[in-house]
């Protein structure tokens, strides 16, 4: 089986389990293949942490689940190190950190403290303990889950860490006939865990490797840096999106193509991701949340291609 169809029979499979949201599936695997952090944010109930486990499965990966609480310790992600009298010295326990997938279930119900400590993992893939720096698994994700702000008992998350994520997607309800196959199916934590894996981890490493050759012309990266000075430009957001962000765009924008079974970069391929890729790094002039999709969507339509 060559690359393209194995993506292609990755998109299904989650798809036989997230029934009625095939944009947000591919989302979801764009956003990996590109190497990045995937936060899903939705209310309680559609499936965000469904996904996270499909997804880990599908992709063939070491998972590993924490639920975050107002009590959860930086050390309750990293591990600690205890006295071992038989070895008379003090001996490193991994925490669930050390896996290649980790799902943040619920991640902006834990306090700041414990929010911070996921920063140097998800930048850097290592973790220092007691002063010694540890490497976390390769390939290593954080896909994070997490409530809407107007919920009770949550932090929003500041803007260091949400930077941290490549795409932020919503599930959103499934319409009528998705929820018929939902309420007269199976189990879905029963689907899941007999999902088979379609992929191993060098495999995935190769894709990824893949994405990084797509070839992105003059002109897109014409059209990115448009994009990028209009998010400067005070018109739609407070402020503009950083270098950083820029490089962002441009990586999903090529695992998009690639899942498109192209080996270029096109302009649809920077639309389809710019809204999940950079709302959650803006805040809308005249809106006191964060991040408008809508608002993004606008300065897309006003940004004239090259």
């Amino acid at each position: 089986m060559d690359a393209q169809q194995k993506l292609k029979s990755l998109v299904d499979q989650l798809n036989t389990v997230i029934v009625g949201k095939p944009a947000q599936t591919q989302d979801c695997v764009a956003c990996l293949l590109a190497g990045g952090h995937l936060l899903i944010e939705d209310v309680p109930g559609v499936g965000k942490t469904t996904l996270a486990h499909a997804l880990a499965r599908t992709f063939g990966l070491q998972f590993s689940r924490v639920q975050f609480t107002a009590d959860l310790m930086p050390s309750d992600l990293s591990g600690v190190s205890m006295y071992e009298r038989g070895k008379e010295a003090f001996v490193f326990h991994p925490g669930p950190l050390f896996a290649q997938v980790l799902l943040a279930d619920e991640i902006n119900r834990a306090s700041p403290k414990t929010q911070s400590a996921l920063l140097e993992a998800m930048e850097e893939k290592q973790v220092t303990v007691d002063g010694e720096t540890r490497p976390l698994p390769s390939p290593f994700f954080v896909i994070a889950t997490q409530n809407p702000h107007d919920q009770l008992g949550t932090y929003a998350l500041p803007e260091s860490q949400l930077d941290r994520f490549l795409m932020r997607i919503s599930l959103g309800y499934p319409d009528r006939a998705a929820e018929r196959d939902l309420l007269a199916g199976h189990d879905r934590r029963d689907m899941v865990d007999a999902l088979p894996s379609l992929l191993t981890a060098s495999e995935l490493q190769t894709l990824q490797a893949r994405v990084l050759e797509i070839h992105a012309a003059a002109p897109l990266l014409d059209y990115v840096q448009d994009l990028i000075a209009a998010t400067r430009s005070g018109q739609w957001f407070l402020q503009g999106l950083s270098p950083r962000a820029g490089i962002a765009v441009v990586r999903a924008a090529k695992a998009q193509a690639l899942l498109s079974g192209r080996d270029y970069v096109a302009p649809d391929d920077v639309q389809a991701i710019l809204p999940q890729t950079v709302a959650h790094r803006l805040v809308p002039v005249g809106d006191a949340g964060r991040g408008s999709v809508e608002q993004v969507r606008a300065m897309i339509d006003a940004v004239v291609l090259p």
